[in-house]
């Protein structure tokens, strides 16, 4: 049986991240980047497709661990027989070449310790060459190497290197565990226990600059999401990618494994909008410079997912060596959705630089004219089917959700002259505007439910409905919206948790079978929801839940799957992050404007007016 995937904590230098279990292995590790070839492939394998482990030698009776502050320093803690050891985990920010840095301190009594590295590289099938250069270990193969420092002198046993080493309380023993190419110098030489002290110091640095409240209980969890995002941040491009793996699935033993190491367009205005939200104005003009970059071009070749760098050829391939996490097979790298058309990617490319210019980011030069164009292919294609946010591998279809999308990319157009003075034929745009939505509200709502569908002519229910309100389409007191979240929290829930649509009628419209977890996103956007009906107690108690899905350091995954009370689907997610601090940020709101509206009444003076609640 596979690791849990709660049992992983995440720590990464901006480039790319690594995956640290509870028994102190790192089992998933892309190098040089995200989207590299894994030379620790265990996650998806067993431990031959490559780890390291640093671990006490003999049994273990607890283990804790937390990160160190408001920090992505991994401390992880065992308690044996003989004494207790803790090994802190950390990635120095780029430099150069990436380094992973571990060091083994001794709290208590004397712990003998084995360290055991196993080095596989292009996902777990290349064996390297190892041998030993001046008292450090290098492996090679083809164009890569690691090179391996230690306060210890590991030796080989059956293609893994190892080391047996005790240590005592107050002793420190470093390892790090460098990347560079084949063909270039060994890398630098670094002091283990100083790197760890700067990369301490630079995420707390960076931790202090958030703006989210100081005496709001949510503060942590919020911090530690905004601490994944930066984490999964592509740092020379300012890309944020999806998660840090390919093919965890989002059913256990099922099909549905995804490569998610690269940047969606449909995580665009809510990233912003979080960043924005917590007071990270550089990483979100970064997060926008990078979304510019990526669309340039032919509007009707826009894509709607991208590599770190921008990169369009994402080219699906099977990796038949690795069985996949808990035998679910395919494992899969790269992600043939990138040549899906999705209509709705317009408008949150739109909507991000709509939130851009309202936060005061200046604009590029000509981003307004890629704007125009894109909203000039969206007066002649969204009238067509297309395949959703979902991805689906089933036939296209005039899904509701990428018609009120294409009605935002008008609507930010139209407030971009109304509110910022830019040119562009406005009266035009209105009256496109008003069609799409005079559309959506005729063949995208059925009657006799009081709902809007997941599809045209369709009486399906689908998550993706909830954002509605939360872009502005209808108010969320509209009738229709509150009949469609009440038919959502009926019939499109699992214990308390929304789907994003029915089981019963995946095969038909994903083209795959059925079998997910409860998508968390979707859930916060159901807080929101609630939070903007005034059912603010029920979204507490709902944001609550969802938080105490995380794992003991603060993860979430894409779902999560409420029978076997596990976390499923690639890991940590960003989306989920992301809706958890727009979620938080809504319940602050919400409960300053109550507190306003409580002091107004107290003065006999009118309450404030609604505004910036949920979304963009």
């Amino acid at each position: 049986m596979s690791t849990p995937i709660e049992d992983y904590a995440l720590i990464g230098d901006t480039h790319t991240a690594a995956l640290v279990s509870k028994t102190g292995s790192i089992d998933w590790l892309c190098l040089p980047r995200f989207d590299g070839g894994a030379c620790f492939a265990a996650l998806l394998g067993d431990e031959s497709h490559g780890h390291w482990q640093i671990a006490p030698a003999g049994g273990v009776k607890r283990v804790t661990r937390r990160y160190r502050g408001e920090t992505l320093v991994l401390e992880t803690e065992f308690v044996t027989e003989e004494g207790t050891v803790r090994v802190v985990d950390c990635m120095s920010p780029r430099v150069e070449y990436p380094e992973v840095v571990r060091v083994v301190e001794g709290v208590r009594g004397r712990v003998p310790m084995r360290m055991e590295l196993v080095v596989r590289y292009d996902y777990g099938s290349i064996v390297p060459w190892v041998r030993r250069v001046d008292g450090d270990l290098m492996m090679v193969a083809g164009p890569e190497s690691l090179w391996l420092r230690s306060g210890v002198r590991p030796h080989g046993e059956n293609l893994t290197t190892v080391a047996e080493f005790s240590v005592s309380e107050g002793q420190h023993v470093p390892f790090v565990l460098t990347w560079c190419p084949s063909t270039e110098p060994p890398p630098r030489a670094i002091d283990a226990t100083h790197a760890v002290r700067e990369i301490e110091q630079w995420w707390t640095r960076w931790a202090e600059q958030c703006e989210f409240p100081r005496d709001s209980p949510y503060r942590p969890i919020v911090l530690r999401s905004l601490e994944t995002l930066k984490a999964l941040t592509y740092a020379p491009t300012g890309g944020i990618v999806a998660a840090a793996t390919t093919s965890l699935p989002e059913h256990l033993g099922g099909v549905r494994n995804w490569d998610y190491r690269f940047c969606w367009l449909r995580d665009a205005t809510f990233t912003l909008w979080a960043l924005l939200g917590a007071g990270y104005v550089e990483e979100a003009a970064a997060w926008r410079d990078w979304l510019l970059r990526a669309v340039a071009g032919d509007p009707a070749a826009l894509q709607i997912m991208y590599g770190p760098a921008g990169e369009r050829r994402l080219f699906e391939m099977e990796v038949p060596w690795l069985p996949g996490y808990e035998d679910s097979s395919p494992v899969r790298i790269g992600n043939a959705a990138f040549g899906q058309f999705q209509l709705d990617v317009y408008g949150e490319v739109l909507d991000a630089m709509h939130q851009a210019r309202g936060a005061g980011i200046v604009p590029d030069e000509a981003a307004w004219n890629l704007e125009r164009a894109l909203v000039g292919f969206v007066e002649g294609a969204w009238t067509r089917p297309d395949e959703g946010i979902w991805e689906v591998r089933g036939p296209r279809r005039h899904f509701t959700h990428s018609k009120v999308m294409a009605w935002v990319a008008v609507d930010r157009a139209v407030k971009a002259v109304e509110r910022f003075g830019n040119d562009g034929p406005v009266d035009e745009w209105r009256r496109l505007r008003d069609a799409i939505h005079a559309d959506v509200c005729k063949n995208g709502y059925d009657a006799n439910r009081n709902s809007f569908t997941q599809y045209y002519g369709s009486d399906q229910l689908d998550a993706s409905l909830l954002m509605m309100p939360l872009v502005g389409f209808l108010p969320a007191t509209d009738e229709r919206v509150k009949g469609t979240v009440a038919a959502i929290e009926r019939d499109l829930t699992r214990d308390g948790f929304v789907l994003r649509y029915h089981e019963a009628s995946s095969a038909e419209v994903d083209g795959l079978p059925p079998g997910e977890g409860v998508f968390l996103a979707c859930t916060f956007w159901m807080a929101d929801n609630l939070i903007m009906q005034g059912r603010t107690d029920e979204a507490r108690t709902l944001f609550e839940r969802l938080v105490g899905l995380t794992n003991d350091v603060g993860l979430l995954s894409e779902e999560y799957d409420p029978v076997a009370n596990r976390l499923v689907g690639n890991f940590p997610q960003a989306f989920s992050h992301v809706s958890l601090v727009n979620t938080a940020r809504n319940l602050a709101a919400s409960d300053g404007r109550a507190a306003m509206a409580a002091r107004a009444a107290e003065d006999d003076a009118a309450p404030p007016a609604e505004s910036g609640l949920a979304g963009p």
